[in-house]
């Protein structure tokens, strides 16, 4: 696992952004861990953030020529990885959209850089799917090219099929979907740290159950 990997999951632990316990998923699972993002909700937090996804996104060496956060998660996200990106000499235009188009001023419902070339999307975490599939929508609209999706965190567990929400993105539009971490590095990051060891099986007896095959 990439140093930045664990990192990530050791900021995200101290931050009580990622928590084990027992938790019930929107689909009614009882998990034992859970990653609410929302809790990086300060200008440090939200500054460490950025770099995250930033080291994520060149250690990927992902293509793109724009940044794109969807409302209203995004609107942050995208902000601070750009901001981010720069800081490494990485200077990308940037973008969000408004939930409802505005009929004065600039007018329209995106906020930002033009849309232009390949554009990456990015958001926290995927569950249906729903904020990608409207992005791609607001990306051809504007004669763009979706080039890709990153997220914080790719659980990597079966949605209503055998296909995991990041694999149904991947296979309904063809694109990569690049995740800071994802559950195999969790489960090791729980093998090499024994004060958390008690909380491993329960993850591992979790992912047999309803982990999707990758």
């Amino acid at each position: 696992m990439s140093d930045f990997r664990q990192a990530f999951i050791q900021f995200a632990i101290e931050r009580n952004v990622l928590c084990f316990g027992e938790f019930k998923t929107k689909a009614g699972r009882m998990s034992p861990y859970f990653f609410n993002a929302g809790l990086f909700n300060d200008g440090d937090a939200l500054r460490k953030l950025g770099q995250f996804y930033a080291k994520a996104i060149v250690d990927a060496e992902l293509p793109f020529d724009t940044l794109f956060g969807p409302a209203y998660k995004g609107i942050p996200l995208v902000s601070t990885i750009a901001i981010a990106l720069a800081e490494m000499d990485k200077n990308y235009p940037f973008c969000f959209n408004r939930k409802e188009a505005k009929d004065h001023g600039e007018g329209g419902v995106l906020v930002g850089a033009p849309m232009q070339g390949r554009v990456l999307i990015v958001d926290d975490v995927i569950s249906a799917g729903t904020s990608v599939r409207e992005s791609v929508e607001l990306i051809k609209t504007a004669s763009a090219t979706p080039g890709g999706v990153v997220i914080a965190l790719d659980r990597m567990e079966r949605g209503t099929g055998e296909l995991s929400a990041v694999q149904e993105v991947q296979q309904t539009h063809g694109l990569t979907v690049t995740p800071i971490i994802d559950l195999d590095d969790l489960v090791a990051y729980l093998h090499h740290h024994p004060e958390l060891a008690q909380h491993l099986q329960a993850v591992q007896r979790y992912r047999d159950q309803y982990g999707a095959i990758y």
